[in-house]
């Protein structure tokens, strides 16, 4: 199968694109910025506000089936950055959906859209209404239009966490941090956000197997949530993570990092991934571990099973 990939040096579409290639399938990316270092994966430069571009990639590689990650991601940002992420998350997934008009395409889209759903009404079902209460979360909503009305399958992941996650995330901050107090670069203080918000982790390597399962077998016009099926604090990810580290620290709330609004629970029903005949098999205990030893030691040496 001819993949072509959307942000293919990102935290899920480099290992995705290795995931392909190993099975044999053909496989393509847009990037921007810096070439990305993979095998076997031809690479075409290309924002998605370049139409042009886009047109390009699309006309060179004639992909079977395009799998769209690229895009603005981090939701406390997206309060101050509100014009960027629009462009980029929604009017750039339409210009990508005219480029590709009756080319199977599965789209990445965020739990967030669904925004407070009280915990009585968890785990989330894809038929929820949505109800995006962050930047972010609205122009991934617009965008799951779009990709819908041409018959794409979404994707709402919940919260992927493994190596190779931006520095800008939680855990990996976290991580960062307990890094640096290891190497006695900083005091031993963590400081974080909320952590007594709930969310569902997923190992990165179990979102890849999840992506190969929906751009075979998805069925265009649905939606189907990623995630790993139990919630945890962000308090708890950061225990569990402190004790792998063998970090001894201290943890203070910084007000920066806490942002203007926080949904406190979100939990996935994956009934219809799992009706596929997927499911998770990585703990989150394994994605910190993980998370770890790229961070601070060696890349981790796990063998991915995808």
């Amino acid at each position: 199968m001819r993949v072509l990939i959307t942000g293919v040096c990102g935290f899920v579409g480099s290992r995705l694109a290795n995931c392909l290639t190993r099975r044999e399938h053909d496989v393509a990316g847009t990037y921007i910025r810096e070439t990305p270092e993979l095998t076997d994966v031809k690479l075409f430069e290309a924002d998605l506000l370049d139409l042009a571009a886009l047109e390009r990639a699309v006309e060179g590689f004639r992909p079977e089936v395009v799998v769209h990650l690229a895009g603005l991601s981090h939701v406390g940002e997206s309060w101050s950055r509100w014009g960027e992420y629009f462009r980029v998350n929604t009017l750039g997934t339409e210009n990508l959906l005219r480029t590709i008009a009756g080319v199977r395409l599965v789209m990445a889209s965020s739990a967030e859209v669904y925004g407070h759903v009280p915990e009585e009404d968890q785990p989330i079902a894809e038929d929820r209404p949505l109800a995006p209460q962050s930047p972010y979360a609205m122009t991934k909503a617009a965008a799951e239009r779009l990709a819908l009305m041409q018959g794409g399958v979404v994707v709402r992941s919940f919260n992927i966490v493994g190596p190779g996650q931006a520095p800008n995330f939680a855990l990996p901050s976290f991580a960062g941090q307990l890094a640096e107090i290891r190497r006695e670069e900083r005091q031993p203080v963590i400081r974080v956000g909320n952590l007594a918000a709930r969310r569902d982790f997923l190992h990165v390597d179990d979102a890849v197997e999840a992506y190969r399962f929906l751009l075979e077998q998805g069925e265009p016009g649905e939606t189907y949530n990623l995630g790993g099926g139990r919630a945890y604090g962000i308090g708890e990810a950061l225990e569990r993570l402190i004790a792998v580290s063998g970090v001894e620290t201290e943890v203070e709330v910084d007000p920066d990092r806490v942002r203007p609004v926080e949904i406190p629970l979100l939990l996935a029903d994956t009934g219809r991934l799992h009706a596929l005949g997927w499911s998770a098999t990585r703990t989150l205990d394994e994605a910190l571990k993980d998370l770890w030893e790229a961070t601070f030691g060696p890349e981790s040496t796990r063998t991915e099973s995808c």
